[in-house]
């Protein structure tokens, strides 16, 4: 395989995981339809519940930035509260950090299986069950598209000047901001998370520095809900800033012990892939856990702030 060859084979790979979380996010909107935003409404009453929602409902559809648009979607139709919508993005962080142990946990080989049930669903069963049957092919889709990166990206190894330029993600910032970037252009949190993950697995990017990676992906899954929330009223223009501010907090309270951290956490994982997806939920938990214990405290402020010119 040319060099050429192997470079659109791994962007293809990247196309087709981007094209299945879209889908899978989608279908799973569709098979629930306006029942699950009404739900969802009620649900998050309590905060802590609202964010085992949001946790466990970007876990599920592998799209914490889907929730994200969502949670400040509903919260511009009156649906969702302030204090609850804040409480699902909080949980969405944790639930974000699915990706990264599917990877490690070599899950991503189900995705054939997966992929094929749920297309003999879709094509042979009654049709109360196509919708699940979509979902289904969808998340393997998903999956596998993983598993496509990983083997797309297996020849970096021995390619020098990639090497040489993914070395610079060893320095703290520059690992950082590289993973805001990423995240950023791509929208999407998980991909940077998977690739972070499948290069540690290729032995072509060290620990640490996809630690320093992921949490710069946190912060650039943000710009989805920001662009989400410019057509939107200024109270789910303020839901979306928010929820940068809680992104770029966490980065910061972590900044001086991080590489103490990502050192800490590769040394006591089992595997160098597992020391990633580790590093990215103690960083979640953490930060989300905080903010969240602190909302009360907080929430009237951040509330008077972003409600005034929506009376």
């Amino acid at each position: 395989m040319t060099e050429w060859q192997w470079i659109f084979s791994a962007l293809s790979a990247v196309v087709l995981f981007l094209f299945g979380l879209s889908g899978f996010s989608h279908e799973l909107m569709t098979a629930g339809g306006e029942r699950l935003r009404a739900w969802l409404g009620r649900a998050t009453a309590n905060r802590y519940g609202a964010a085992l929602l949001g946790a466990g409902f970007t876990a599920f559809i592998q799209s914490s930035s889907a929730v994200t648009s969502l949670a400040i979607a509903l919260v511009d139709a009156g649906v969702l509260g302030f204090r609850g919508a804040l409480a699902v993005l909080l949980g969405a962080n944790v639930g974000t950090t699915a990706t990264a142990w599917l990877v490690s946990l070599k899950l991503t080989a189900l995705g054939p299986v997966t992929l094929t049930l749920g297309a003999l669903v879709s094509a042979a069963a009654p049709a109360r069950w196509k919708p699940a049957g979509k979902v289904l092919f969808y998340f393997g889709f998903v999956l596998f598209a993983l598993d496509l990166i990983g083997v797309a990206l297996a020849p970096l190894r021995n390619t020098p000047a990639v090497l040489d330029v993914l070395a610079q993600a060893g320095n703290p910032w520059v690992g950082v901001m590289a993973g805001i970037v990423i995240t950023a252009v791509l929208q999407s949190s998980s991909v940077t998370t998977g690739l972070a993950v499948v290069l540690v697995q290729q032995q072509v990017l060290t620990p640490e520095a996809a630690v320093y990676l992921v949490v710069g992906s946190n912060v650039g899954t943000t710009v989805t809900g920001l662009i989400a929330s410019l057509s939107m009223g200024s109270l789910a223009r303020h839901t979306a800033v928010i929820n940068t501010g809680f992104k770029l907090a966490g980065a910061l309270m972590f900044a001086p012990v991080l590489v103490l951290f990502a050192q800490t956490v590769v040394e006591h994982s089992p595997t160098p892939d597992m020391a990633v997806a580790v590093a990215h939920l103690v960083f979640n938990v953490v930060s989300s856990a905080l903010f969240l214990i602190l909302l009360p405290a907080y929430a009237p402020r951040l509330e008077r702030w972003a409600l005034p010119s929506t009376r």
